[in-house]
């Protein structure tokens, strides 16, 4: 048996691996296609870039283990079952679940370490993931120049080149204007030449000006907008120095990004979500009291006989008093002349509490319960992902020992449909909890739900020798069925009234 269990650990890491790795490539492909704007052109270096691409992979994990999972399975035992290696241990007596027995072993082991990872590793990921995209992200264009077009690359300077030499360090009618004071396009400079250089250290570039013009605006004088002073010179050569150091890449601080919810792992977001709960419980309350106090004639006032809005407006706006006293009981102790003013008030009032009620729920209690409920979600993601890896095995084992097809062509197929079939539900289940349109437990664990029943039935036909991929075996089904057969009696009767007529 120990044999048997090392030959079967060696058909199933193979396969593993290799799906693994596949599916992480393809998704960086994807990742790649998607941020290809953002990476290109900002003379990043390739130590950074490979640094993002690692820690982008390490997030792809969550997606590519359950793939590589069932896909491992299902090719595993498919090849066993196409060369009847399967049928070879059935005759001497070795059933498929003892065949099953060390992968279903390794299968736990890799769920366990899929909750580690989930917990652990991809929080820290996510962060150095998400802090490095960010800075790519932010980081400018490297400098550049194009011809005809103005460059605001650099801050404090737009700088127009007309034509360019075929070296790129010769620039022919340049315009350079200069917002380094913050007052706009007082200063510009004009040349008919421009030699571009850069310091040893790449940290500014030298323009180098022949036969040109510089004008300023004097915007120090007094009534200089009457006036309107400037200043002209014309030079044969002139230097000019330009910082470079804004387009360098510049990390942002990572402690900025820690208390985001996808960067927490399981303890951290228990705290966080009690935290959250606490505030806004204590929000409540506080708005609660602050509403009884300042709106306590409203609490006490009695609405069970109300009247159309349309008709109180009519009684109002005509002012009849008798109507009025009718309609608001509280108001036969006042004055006539005084009643409709205090109508007025009252409904000014309250509007004033609709309206704080209404923004009090806009902007503190809504982007709370959200918050709370995004902290649900990725806690629920870190078991759902383990328990995944778990269940697409008890998928892919007993579907590749049925179909008793190997290789990367069908098994490709079908466990692409059955993720994609999971991965679906989940983004719904996921989003339907996220709105509140279905209860959080129900809609993060509906995939699961769905996919759970799926691999129990597919493990009882596979080790019960259910012929699920026989052709015969279904077509005697539908021969003995009376069902089907009185399907087809109404089918045949049709036909031959169709015939006759």
């Amino acid at each position: 048996m120990k044999k048997l269990h090392l030959y079967m650990l060696k058909s199933y890491i193979g396969p593993f691996v290799l799906t693994f790795f596949i599916t992480i490539f393809i998704l960086l492909m994807q990742f790649l296609w998607t941020y290809v704007d953002d990476l290109v052109g900002k003379g990043l270096e390739w130590y950074v870039i490979l640094r993002l691409l690692f820690y982008a992979s390490a997030t792809f994990v969550p997606l590519a283990l359950p793939l590589a999972v069932l896909l491992s399975s299902l090719m595993t035992f498919g090849n066993l079952g196409e060369h009847y290696e399967l049928v070879a241990l059935k005759s001497v007596g070795i059933s498929l679940q003892k065949a099953m027995r060390p992968l279903t072993v390794l299968a736990v082991l890799i769920s366990l370490g899929a909750f580690l990872f989930a917990n652990y590793v991809y929080p820290v990921a996510n962060l150095k993931f998400g802090s490095l995209l960010y800075d790519v992200r932010q980081k400018k264009l490297a400098f550049n120049l194009d011809e005809g077009v103005f460059d605001n690359n650099l801050n404090g300077y737009v700088i127009r080149a007309g034509r360019k030499s075929s070296d790129n360090n010769i620039i022919y009618d340049i315009m350079i204007y200069d917002h380094t004071n913050n007052r706009g396009d007082t200063q510009v400079t004009v040349a008919k030449k421009a030699i571009i250089g850069l310091t040893p250290n790449q940290q500014k570039a030298i323009f180098t000006l022949y036969d040109g013009y510089s004008y300023h605006n004097i915007d120090n004088e007094r009534d200089y907008r009457k006036k309107r002073p400037f200043e002209f010179m014309k030079f044969k050569k002139e230097v000019l120095s330009i910082d470079l150091s804004q387009l360098a890449f510049q990390r942002t601080n990572e402690d900025l990004f820690k208390s985001n919810y996808t960067m927490l792992n399981v303890r951290q977001l228990n705290h966080a979500i009690d935290s959250l709960s606490g505030q806004l419980v204590r929000r409540e309350k506080d708005f609660r009291k602050n509403s009884i106090r300042n709106y306590g004639s409203l609490a006490v006032m009695d609405t069970s006989k109300s009247i159309p809005q349309p008709v109180q407006k009519a009684i109002v706006e005509k002012k009849d008093t008798a109507k009025i006293a009718a309609v608001y009981p509280l108001l036969k102790n006042f004055d006539i002349s005084i009643k409709h003013v205090l109508l007025d008030q009252a409904q000014g009032k309250a509007r004033v509490a609709r309206d704080n009620y209404l923004f009090h729920t806009t902007k503190y209690i809504e982007p709370r319960e959200k918050l709370i409920i995004m902290h649900e979600i990725v806690w629920h993601q870190k078991f759902k992902l383990s328990l995944a890896c778990l269940i697409f095995f008890f998928i892919g084992a007993p579907l590749g020992a049925i179909i008793r097809k190997g290789g990367l062509g069908l098994p490709v197929v079908i466990s692409v449909l059955f993720f994609v079939i999971y991965h679906v539900i989940s983004v719904i289940g996921e989003k339907s909890a996220r709105t509140e349109d279905m209860n959080l437990i129900l809609g993060m664990w509906l995939s699961t739900l769905v996919i759970l029943p799926l691999g129990l039935f597919l493990t009882y036909k596979a080790t019960t020798d259910a012929q699920l991929m026989d052709t015969e075996s279904w077509k005697k089904f539908f021969e003995t069925n009376r069902f089907t057969k009185k399907i087809v009696r109404l089918i045949e009767t049709w036909k031959l009234k169709l015939n006759n007529n």
